[in-house]
């Protein structure tokens, strides 16, 4: 059954003639005498009563309002379709770490709000790999995450490199680690931390850079906030090791100090990642662009910040 098939039975049944029905399909008549005939060998049954006037049978009757509603949705599929083409989709959902949601995405954001008023822009705040599941089924448009190349090496995936940084440090103002000014890997391994939950990239890499180094890491608590880490860093001996841009207002916090490690110094690369179909959709290909400049143009620079 084919979809031209469906609208000549409809020109027929609404012009009241083959003949008539001719004017608004723009075809000549035998074409749409063999439109209605393959759609009644297909459907085994009759749908008009051949006479001057083209009068339903029984079949006809019933199979009208299925012809209606199936041609409906052809017409509400395309303006939709049509309407993505446009840019004129209804919302744009963004799962991005923390640390890209307070301090990359704000100006974004904005700008993407100016350039497209009526998308409605959803941003949540997820782990790495949490988020890039969310895409993979469809949840979101975007995800703006640490690299994992485990779930972004699929062929539709699309990955842009934003920038690499290194994995610094927190501790309290006062504690023991502070005498370094590059902590070995040996001493991280004495004191308790504070990690990432499951399903947050973070938590994988620290862990696998301790047993890389044939080390124990001892968590003590599992946090997803950054606000989190840095009150309970403030307790005492307790440390957590943190991308540097989860850190950028540190220096205003006396109670608070951060110190590189040693080498091999960790470090986590941030990427953009959507599906290529989504690329075809204008907002989501703005969005983006701007993604790429604003962030990749405020590159982070090396933490120096040490007390």
């Amino acid at each position: 059954m084919r979809l031209e098939q469906l609208q000549a039975f409809l020109a027929v049944v609404e012009a009241g003639s083959f003949q008539q029905a001719t004017q608004r399909c723009k075809v000549t008549q035998s074409t749409i005498s063999r439109q209605i005939q393959g759609l009644e060998a297909e459907l085994g049954l009759p749908l008009f009563h051949r006479t001057s006037q083209a009068k339903l049978t029984v079949a006809g009757e019933r199979f009208l309002p299925r012809a209606r509603r199936i041609c409906q949705e052809w017409q509400t599929a395309t303006a939709e379709l049509a309407e993505l083409i446009e840019g004129r989709q209804p919302e744009l959902c963004v799962a991005a770490i923390h640390s890209v949601s307070a301090h990359f995405l704000p100006p974004i954001l904005q700008q993407f709000c100016q350039d497209y008023p009526a998308v409605q822009l959803r941003v949540t705040s997820l782990g790495s790999d949490r988020a890039l599941k969310v895409l993979r089924d469809g949840l979101v448009d975007v995800a703006i995450v640490m690299n994992n190349r485990f779930l972004t090496a699929s062929p539709e995936m699309v990955v842009d490199v934003l920038y690499q940084e290194p994995v610094v440090v927190l501790m309290a103002a006062e504690h023991p680690l502070t005498q370094h000014k590059q902590v070995p890997w040996e001493a991280l391994a004495h004191y308790p931390q504070v990690v990432f939950k499951d399903g947050y990239g973070m938590q994988r890499m620290v862990q696998e850079q301790f047993q890389r180094n044939g080390l124990s890491l001892k968590p003590m608590v599992e946090l997803n906030t950054l606000d989190g880490f840095r009150g309970m860093v403030r307790q005492g001996e307790l440390i957590a090791l943190l991308p540097q841009s989860a850190l950028m207002e540190i220096h205003h916090d006396p109670t608070l100090a951060v110190r590189p490690t040693e080498d091999p110094v960790l470090s986590r690369q941030v990427v953009f990642v959507t599906t290529q179909d989504r690329l075809d959709i204008p907002p989501i290909q703005h969005f983006r662009k701007l993604v790429q400049t604003l962030v990749q143009t405020s590159a982070l620079q090396p933490y120096s910040v040490v007390r």
